[in-house]
């Protein structure tokens, strides 16, 4: 009965609202329905814009304004969580029937938690997941990126989603998690399982297949604790278990979560990154030929794919207090969805903003990681899985074709390719 109630408070009613308000023409609800669809979203950016640095839409404000974005994002008026944490008897029915498992954007995820418990929390997090620790990964992920090319077939057919940008940031992530190589199989299909744990409106079946995913990484992950606790390795789960903030670490609980957190959002934005990227890259040759020239922008290249198509379309906040973005009075409690994407577009600050250049100027500008406290955990990781996934399968590959009959994910909240066929030619 819980599984229902979780299913139908956090999917199947939003999504039946979404859908009905979109037919009404409310934005926020077009905006929703056209990304499960698959369709260009750029003339839905546009309307928002026009509507003003912050629309009105049924169920609060949303903008596609850059400034504004990063102002909602930053500002100390609002926090994370929109429903269950209210007092009323719908908030009560959320906590009610959630779950008795981790989930990435339930507490204590670091997506759901606020300060004080998110400043602790994130404090020594961040104290082990450096740059400086994520670049030291560097040298084997391009071993895993040219293992994965190397089982690839010269000349032949394949998708792409499948056999490469699914399975590298799965790898790395359970290299990261310390995964013992008996268990790599487990968690690589865990990992797939849960992605979609991050994303609003999901069917009945996948969401059970999500839950299923969780409760079982959940189970692994008690053992795993222990057997890092009592033999700790040099990976960074191993460091985070052993982390302190003065003589205090991180609860089980909270160590479970950071570690679902990784598996699930690790993934999902990896492996869309990776796929978007290879999709424009092969549809813009005269892209790749400036990067032939001059490999050293192979960084910037992986910013201006994050801009132009990014992991996650949006995300929300809620104000604490009554407040004031862009010139507009909103009252506490008002829901403000930060369309990301959208503020990728803003051509008050990107010129051209529909062009693909990966000479761009200011491309790492893009919010495509948010910002403020909130900022994603893993931007480090994610822009080096990049650069070294699609620079070493357009090295191995050079005159790689993607096919027709490519098929992006049916999501609302994520973006990125589900199938995309592609010709390996040398």
């Amino acid at each position: 009965m819980k599984s229902v109630v979780r299913w139908s408070l956090g999917h199947a009613l939003p999504r039946a609202v979404l859908r009905r308000e979109a037919r009404r023409g409310d934005l926020q609800g077009r905006m929703v329905v056209a990304a499960a669809d698959g369709r260009d979203l750029t003339g839905l950016f546009e309307e928002i814009r026009a509507a003003g640095p912050l629309a009105r839409t049924r169920f609060g404000w949303m903008t596609t304004t850059h400034a504004a974005v990063r102002e909602v994002l930053s500002s100390e008026d609002f926090r994370v969580g929109v429903l269950g944490s209210d007092g009323s008897a719908l908030g009560r029915l959320v906590e009610w029937s959630s779950g008795e498992h981790l989930h990435p954007v339930r507490p204590p995820s670091l997506l759901a938690v606020n300060p004080p418990e998110h400043t602790r929390y994130r404090k020594l997090v961040t104290r082990v997941f450096t740059a400086r620790a994520v670049e030291q990964l560097r040298g084997r992920v391009q071993e895993i990126a040219d293992g994965l090319l190397d089982a690839l077939e010269p000349g032949g057919e394949t998708d792409l989603v499948e056999s490469y940008c699914g399975l590298l940031p799965v790898t790395v992530i359970s290299e990261i998690l310390g995964v013992p190589a008996k268990d790599l199989g487990k968690v690589l299909s865990l990992g797939s399982a849960a992605a979609p744990s991050l994303d609003l409106g999901l069917g009945w079946r996948t969401f059970r297949d999500v839950e299923t995913a969780l409760a079982e990484f959940d189970g692994w992950l008690g053992e795993h604790l222990d057997h890092l606790r009592r033999h700790p390795g040099d990976d960074l789960f191993s460091r985070l278990v052993a982390a302190r903030d003065d003589g205090v670490g991180l609860t089980d609980a909270e160590l479970k979560a950071t570690a679902g957190l990784v598996l699930a959002a690790g993934f999902e934005t990896t492996v869309n990154l990776l796929g978007s990227g290879i999709a424009l890259l092969a549809a813009h040759p005269e892209q790749l030929a400036v990067l032939r020239e001059r490999p050293e922008l192979w960084g910037n290249t992986v910013e201006e794919v994050l801009r132009h198509d990014p992991p996650v379309l949006l995300t929300g906040r809620l104000a604490v207090r009554a407040t004031e973005i862009a010139g507009v009075a909103l009252p506490r409690g008002a829901l403000v969805t930060t369309v990301l994407a959208g503020a990728n577009r803003d051509p008050g600050v990107f010129a051209e903003p529909a062009v693909f250049d990966v000479t761009r100027e200011g491309a790492r500008d893009h919010v495509s990681f948010g910002a403020g406290r909130h900022h994603c955990l893993g931007a480090s990781l994610a822009r080096m899985e990049g650069e070294i996934g699609l620079r070493a399968i357009f090295a191995r590959f050079p005159g790689l074709r993607v096919l027709p009959g490519g098929r992006r994910r049916e999501t609302r909240i994520l973006r990125g390719y589900e199938y995309l066929p592609a010709a390996l030619t040398p």
